[in-house]
């Protein structure tokens, strides 16, 4: 490691992640820590982390804002690298991290995503660049407490570095569609608490806009038939939080 280069901390969290695993661990190599923060993995997810020189640490589940920021507590360093298992740094990208470390101008870095979605990398749209600040500075950056929808919180400024963070989750449709079901639940609640309210409007005009604004001014036509289908789960996915809110509201409603 050359002596000017900021020594770096990759965090990773974990639940029965050995089959994505491996290749986010070989991906990320350069760092000087890789610390795993699982949460009660049954499939081998803590052995592999080992193999690869891993330092693995149990913690029950605390939303994924909370359990990103345990993972980077107990980094060894302060620059961290946030990741989930199902994500892979580019060779690109790596240069650029390599490089942005050797004199940080910035507090936090964010870079662009590469989503792959029904065998297909997303260029456009929804999909890419999904800006993601996973690279930063501890004493100055965290992750929210939020429970779904988590990001990093940093008041410094921040920097943008080239090269993809490549996202192949390898999940089925069927288990892609359960996940958005949980998050928009998620979505819903965390909406509700910060005393937000639904309207037949927003109910209405939410996934229009969001098809309008993602697959005809930022092109997700160009992705083909995965393209189409992905915004058509993300705008069932604004439908689908605002009814659950709706949901709520009237229910809450009816006990007054």
């Amino acid at each position: 490691m050359p002596a000017s280069r900021q020594p770096l901390s990759v965090a990773i969290i974990t639940l029965n992640a050995a089959a994505q695993l491996e290749a986010c661990l070989q991906s990320v190599g350069f760092a000087d820590d890789i610390v795993v923060v699982d949460s009660g993995s049954t499939d081998g997810t803590q052995a592999l982390a080992e193999r690869f020189g891993a330092r693995v640490i149990e913690q029950a589940w605390l939303g994924f804002g909370q359990q990103k920021q345990y993972a980077v507590a107990a980094a060894k360093h302060d620059w961290v690298l946030c990741l989930d298992a199902d994500e892979r740094v580019s060779a690109d990208l790596q240069t650029a991290i390599r490089a942005a470390l050797q004199a940080p101008e910035a507090a936090a870095y964010r870079f662009p995503r590469c989503n792959r979605f029904l065998g297909r990398y997303l260029r456009h749209g929804e999909g890419y660049p999904d800006w993601s600040l996973r690279l930063f500075d501890r004493r100055r950056a965290a992750w929210s407490d939020d429970a779904v929808h988590e990001k990093v919180l940093c008041e410094a400024p921040v920097g943008t570095l080239s090269g993809d963070l490549l996202h192949d989750s390898a999940e089925s449709l069927a288990t892609y569609l359960n996940k958005q079901n949980r998050y928009t639940s998620l979505a819903a609640e965390m909406a509700l608490a910060a005393g937000k309210r639904a309207t037949f409007g927003r109910l209405a005009l939410s996934p229009l806009i969001r098809f309008v604004k993602f697959y005809l001014f930022r092109q997700g036509f160009r992705d083909g038939l995965p393209g189409l289908i992905h915004i058509t789960i993300g705008c069932f996915n604004s439908f689908t939080k605002y009814s659950k809110m709706l949901e709520r509201q009237n229910s809450d409603a009816a006990l007054r």
